[in-house]
């Protein structure tokens, strides 16, 4: 970790800030981890962020970091193509970019939350580019989306927006534009039902550290810091610091005695997993500190409490296959937490591509009422190729599901989830809603024998259980690029009930790379086949 301070000399401050960019621009599978904090004060900088950065200001509110410079994601070291600027992000900073406009050139896994940028703001750097997540900020200028594919901004105010691909969603944000889907491909809802913004380190004016957990906010709309932001200071001296190379033995005896978890930046390799029993425990990562689950035990489970928040954490499959990587409430857990729910925010899954991975299900929910603002759920196509370490394939780097959901009122709000060999998404409980979905089929099914071997339908993207009564999704994209066998057909990109209470809303697929595998159908067997020479295909209402 880098804390800085504005009583440092600027040049040791960019010289600091400089040394980690040159480490991480292209460390895309690397193995290092920070995160740079700036202590509240003013500050000139120029803060470009490579992987597995974090960038934070450790203020109250996001005016007390106040950056003259920029604080950017470029995409220089692949030619301008973003598409895999992954493990990255920017929180609680106002910045002010001496040019008038700022670049966050990205794709999955890399959250630009609780900012203030006095300024425009581009989302790409002239190539491809697969975001994205935005959330709890102020633009004061115009977001322009360029070649982003798709989108997701929650609770925000922007100056204005400009650009649509494929799938851009806008919920609870002031200046947001209107729906026009399916041309231009943007959905917009008017407020966030429910959400708890994500906790942060804060460091006040006598030099106290705490963390600070946001107030539950309901039918929400704009950031939750503008005027009165409710919530509760938890202090340092309530937290075990971990430490790469801790077990998961010496965590869970510190949160046996009523601490919450503040995770610092590495990996934390896990023969058993971190367990947390108590309602309302915190678990903040700090530079994408990553949870690897060896040994085939989970990473972390919780116990069926309320008011739990797990926080910026990547998860990472080990090479002995886990039965699943985080579990929420065990399986047949019926508390109802509506009234307190846990949070899962910024929380990432990866299946391969750093080392061989292997699991049957990343996250399974089985507790009632649970909030996921911004999961990206990853079986790996690619690995380092750089460094000749793929650790991707149909049956090296295995994993069947991405997220099955057992529990009742379940929300998700921008999720990711990709590459699955079986339902990506398999939800199973009553009263679900997801806003925002993005998915890519695997890539790799050698045949679709292969892809269909040992069951009794065809795959999909999204799953709603045949007994569900009542399930609403709104702004879908679902993609196919089946590069081992062009041939393969997906028969419905979702599969759910024939029931008044199951609904889907703007809904798109696309054959990617001119028709690399087909999806027949949207939703069961409404919409046309999305194939070579018709590619995309969308559908506004199901049913």
């Amino acid at each position: 970790m880098l804390i800085v301070d504005a009583s440092m000399r600027p040049d040791d401050i960019q010289r600091r800030i400089d040394a980690i960019f040159g480490r991480m621009e292209r460390a895309e599978f690397g193995d290092e981890r920070y995160a740079i904090l700036f202590k509240p004060g003013r500050y000139a900088c120029d803060v470009n962020v490579g992987f597995y950065t974090q960038v934070a200001g450790l203020g109250r509110v996001p005016g007390e970091v106040d950056i003259a410079g920029h604080v950017h994601a470029e995409a220089d070291w692949n030619g301008g193509m973003a598409l895999v600027n992954f493990w990255r992000g920017a929180e609680n900073l106002t910045v002010r970019p001496p040019d008038g406009a700022d670049r966050w050139a990205v794709s999955q896994a890399a959250p630009y939350r609780r900012i203030h940028l006095a300024g425009n703001l581009a989302l790409d750097d002239g190539g491809w580019s697969s975001g994205g997540f935005i959330a709890d900020c102020r633009i004061g200028g115009t977001i322009r989306s360029g070649s982003q594919q798709q989108w997701f901004t929650r609770a925000s105010t922007i100056g204005g927006w400009h650009g649509a691909n494929w799938n851009m969603m806008f919920l609870g944000v002031e200046g947001a534009p209107p729906t026009t889907f399916p041309e231009p491909p943007i959905t917009t809802v008017s407020d966030v039902r429910v959400i708890r913004e994500k906790p942060f380190l804060t460091v006040g004016a006598r030099g106290a550290w705490g963390v600070f957990v946001p107030s539950l906010r309901r039918d929400a709309r704009g950031p939750g810091w503008t005027g009165t932001a409710s919530g509760t200071t938890l202090p340092l001296e309530r937290f075990f610091i971990a430490r790469p190379g801790m077990t998961a033995r010496r965590i869970n005896a510190a949160l046996r005695r009523g601490l919450h978890l503040l995770v610092t930046p590495g990996i934390y390799p896990l023969t058993e997993p971190i367990r947390v029993t108590r309602g309302g425990t915190v678990v903040l990562g700090l530079g994408l500190a990553t949870l690897r689950a060896d040994g085939g035990a989970p990473a972390l489970t919780v116990a069926d409490v309320p008011g739990v928040s797990i926080a910026g954490l990547l998860i990472d499959a080990g090479a002995q296959s886990s039965p699943v990587l985080m579990e929420i409430g065990p399986r047949g857990s019926s508390r109802d937490h509506r009234a307190d729910p846990t949070l899962l925010a910024d929380v990432f899954f990866r299946v391969g591509g750093a080392a061989v991975g292997r699991a049957d299900t990343c996250l399974e929910i089985n507790s009632r009422g649970v909030i996921g603002d911004h999961l990206w759920i990853w079986r790996a196509d690619h690995g380092d190729r750089a460094h000749v370490r793929v650790h991707v394939g149909w049956d090296e780097s295995t994993a069947d599901r991405g997220l099955v959901v057992n529990g009742h009122d379940v929300t998700m709000y921008g999720l990711f989830v990709e590459h699955f060999r079986r339902d990506n998404v398999a939800w199973n409980g009553e009263r679900g809603r997801t806003y925002f979905f993005q998915n890519e089929l695997p890539y790799d099914p050698p045949s679709q024998a292969a892809y269909r071997a040992g069951s009794p339908h065809d795959w999909t993207a999204y799953r709603v259980a045949d007994h569900v009564r009542e399930h609403q999704a709104t702004g879908l994209g679902i993609y196919a690029n089946f590069t081992a066998d062009p041939a393969i057909v997906v028969p419905s990109a979702i599969v759910a009930p024939r029931r008044p209470g199951v609904r889907f809303t703007d809904i798109t697929t696309i054959s990617l790379g001119g028709g690399k595998g087909t999806i027949a159908h949207l939703v069961n067997d409404a919409g046309d086949a999305a194939r070579a020479g018709a590619i995309r295909q969308t559908l506004r209402h199901y049913p």
